[in-house]
């Protein structure tokens, strides 16, 4: 299709001229652990999601368009989980700022504060025999604070924790139900041309993997962000 070929090559020499990531180039590189839990009741119909367990991640926490500092930007959370369904598994989610609402868990939001709201895929998975939009929403900030601007993220982390205390799933007309928390530990150095890889097409489970009209639209912007970087259309 015309539209996805545009869209790699934008992306890729968007990512050749940053030396980075066509979009989402600039963030933190932090580890952390995913605490999925016991789920009492109707099972998900997901391996990796009807068993409770903790899991290393590597997360990368982004600005979307690489506006400057200060101004209201698009954010991202890019979550890789290791090992979740046994060595050599590699699954990652894929969150940006959004709104809870119905219509707004697919829209992206334009925020100042990387604490304030929640995080959604935007575009749905499939959960066993549901398509459901997954989302991260961040514990509230004990000191009662709300700054959480990228330059304020390194300091947060240092400090302390930062933990997004639920991580849910809903369906059209279902209500947000949790099933993992999330915690972000400590960061992690990386160059902008040398950061992690997230792709959550190549990167999914049995039972649990992105849908939607805009798939080849995406796996084509991820595809020439990479290039664009390495020269190279797999994961680093």
């Amino acid at each position: 299709m015309v539209i996805t070929t545009v869209a790699r090559h934008v992306a890729e020499r968007l990512a050749r001229w940053r030396s980075a990531p066509g979009l989402h180039p600039h963030g933190v590189l932090c580890t952390g652990t995913l605490t999925v839990a016991a789920r009492s009741g109707t099972r998900w119909g997901v391996p990796w999601l009807d068993r409770p367990g903790s899991y290393p991640v590597i997360v990368r926490w982004s600005r979307a368009l690489g506006l400057p500092q200060g101004l209201p930007d698009g954010l991202g959370l890019a979550v890789r989980v290791e090992e979740a369904d046994g060595p050599d598994s590699t699954l990652d989610l894929l969150f940006t700022s959004s709104r809870p609402g119905r219509f707004g868990r697919h829209l992206p939001l334009l925020r100042p504060h990387a604490l304030k709201g929640p995080y959604s895929t935007l575009l749905s998975y499939r959960m066993g025999e549901r398509e459901r939009v997954l989302a991260a929403f961040p514990a509230r900030d004990p000191s009662g604070t709300r700054e959480g601007t990228m330059p304020t993220l390194w300091q947060e982390l240092a400090r302390r924790p930062v933990r997004f205390d639920s991580v849910r799933a809903a369906a059209p007309g279902e209500p947000w139900t949790t099933f993992a928390s999330l915690s972000l530990e400590a960061t992690r150095p990386a160059t902008p041309s040398r950061t992690v890889s997230y792709d959550p097409y190549t990167h999914c489970l049995p039972g649990l993997r992105p849908t939607g009209p805009l798939r080849a639209l995406r796996v084509a912007a991820y595809t020439g962000s990479r290039h664009g970087r390495t020269g190279d259309d797999h994961d680093e």
